[in-house]
């Protein structure tokens, strides 16, 4: 049998150390916020669902489609952070775009909304703008660094 316990050495005498240093600070650099990503995603989620959960298919079906459309471009937009943080952390102010027009969307594409579908609209909404924010301060911080 091969006695494979010798001592090693540290890796700051290879060759490669700063380039691999560098690699590691640049595939990690981004992933501040990753912590968003799973909430982004299930807001999202939500989103696409909320007309099924709340029962209004029926009697809002433009908001139908809408929240639908909304839900699955959240839910991509926070898969997009996740696959390429350092590509996607940009669209984080759309999210906030995309957050403030749901809550605005209740009245403008909806028939005379309940108070149940406004109150759901207004809550997911603050919740795509706040995470939104914290994925646009992230990503600011990141780039200032």
């Amino acid at each position: 049998m091969s006695n494979v316990s010798h001592a090693r050495s540290d890796l700051s005498g290879h060759p490669d150390a700063s380039e691999m240093r560098a690699r590691y600070d640049r595939v990690m650099g981004g992933r501040d916020v990753a912590l968003v990503d799973a909430p982004v995603f299930l807001v999202g989620l939500y989103c696409a669902v909320s007309p099924w959960v709340l029962h209004y298919t029926a009697s809002q079906p433009a908001l139908v489609t809408h929240n639908l459309v909304m839900g699955i471009a959240i839910a991509v937009l926070a898969l997009g952070f996740t696959v390429m943080p350092e590509r996607m952390y940009g669209l984080s102010w759309a999210m906030c775009a995309i957050g403030a027009w749901i809550i605005v969307s209740t009245w403008v594409v909806g028939n005379s909304p309940d108070a149940g579908i406004v109150i759901n609209n207004i809550i997911v909404g603050g919740l795509t703008v706040l995470l939104g924010m914290v994925c646009a301060g992230a990503a600011a911080r990141t780039r200032s660094t």
